[in-house]
């Protein structure tokens, strides 16, 4: 292609993504100009892939007057960054900060997005992009209500993990590198993203029911090792409050997909983490803490996926996979298949960068 591409990375799920459209892009004679803010999951997975960003703005927080703030802050310094190096198109998972200066600009903005149920960035960047790139289980009515028109939606048949999962093989040496050595069965835990702003309006409190569920499986006596994984400094700090030696909390950021292959359970706050396990054949019990969105849905439908909200249900359910062997083959059968039959997104995109110059 022999373009300047600037790519915007913002969440953990959007550096496994980008990391593998990154290569494929250098492959085609691309220029890259990489961005991404000061956010410690994400600048740690960015390092670890090898991928060297720059790091403009800032984490919003769990304040909407902090995230306008940041936001308003990091416009201002992509702009003059951004200016500077002139791409030739934009891409991001919906990134607010991205699509605005791109217009501003007068850069094409194209959009990567599997979350219509996060109205605020959605109206902020769907709009002002000239492409969005989807997952075909979200029909395209989801998206027209944020003033993006049907032809310019571009649906691939498989959810967005595939793209970092179909050429994966786990490895139990890096568990180990991760500090998880213990021998037994692992249940893990992946905390709420209560910072979001479609969860904004919640008490924060009222979001951590995996610390519940964990406590009630403590209680009930596991016998297993729970590994809990949490978004934010202070949810590091409630765990480590409530449970201190009794689970195992990682200092860093752990290899998500591989521990998640050596897992016998998986109870996820979120939606990346939960499509990764039931890719991966792992039972998953989801208990986001909002309606299921459509992609939760569609795994649920599908088996792949339990939803429960109730801390004490959790617990229960948990410990009745650890113990159903054949339940948890049956869908590692099931997810293999599943994952089989998925196109590869990245040629979609590719595809229509083409007629981008």
């Amino acid at each position: 292609m022999g373009k300047v591409i600037w790519l915007d990375i913002l969440t953990p799920k959007q550096g496994n993504l980008f990391s593998v459209l990154s290569r494929r892009l250098m492959k085609q004679g691309c220029k890259l100009v990489l961005t991404t803010r000061l956010y410690r999951e994400v600048n740690q997975l960015l390092e670890a892939h090898g991928l060297k960003a720059s790091a403009i703005g800032k984490h919003g927080g769990a304040r909407i007057e902090e995230k306008l703030s940041a936001s308003a802050e990091r416009v201002a310094e992509l702009a003059k960054f951004i200016s500077r190096r002139k791409p030739d198109v934009a891409l991001s998972f919906s990134s607010p900060e991205a699509a605005r200066v791109a217009f501003g600009l007068g850069i094409p903005h194209l959009c990567i997005s599997d979350s219509p149920h996060a109205e605020a960035v959605s109206k902020l960047t769907i709009p002002l992009s000239e492409r969005l790139f989807t997952p075909a289980v979200i029909p395209k009515k989801e998206w027209l209500g944020y003033g993006i028109s049907a032809a310019k939606i571009f649906q691939y048949n498989a959810l967005d993990p595939i793209v970092w999962l179909r050429n994966f093989r786990p490895d139990r040496r890096i568990l180990v590198q991760d500090g998880i050595k213990s021998q037994r069965k692992i249940v893990t835990v992946r905390l709420e993203e209560s910072s979001a702003a479609y969860l904004i309006a919640r008490k924060r409190e009222r979001l951590l029911n995996t610390v519940s569920a964990i406590r009630e499986m403590l209680r009930k006596e596991l016998e297993a090792d729970i590994v809990a994984l949490p978004r934010y400094d202070y949810q590091a700090e409630i765990l480590r409050r409530e449970f201190k030696h009794e689970i195992v909390i990682p200092k860093t950021l752990v290899n998500g997909p591989n521990l998640l292959s050596f897992s016998s359970v998986f109870i996820g706050g979120g939606g990346t983490m939960t499509t990764e396990t039931a890719m991966l054949g792992v039972p998953s019990i989801s208990c986001f803490p909002n309606k299921p969105t459509i992609i939760e849905e569609f795994l649920i439908s599908s088996g792949f996926v339990v939803r429960e909200t109730d801390p004490v249900r959790i617990a229960e359910r948990a410990m009745n996979m650890l113990e159903d062997e054949t339940y948890r083959r049956r869908i590692r059968d099931e997810a293999k298949n599943f994952v089989e039959r998925m196109e590869d997104p990245i040629e979609v995109i590719l595809s229509e960068l083409k007629h981008f110059s």
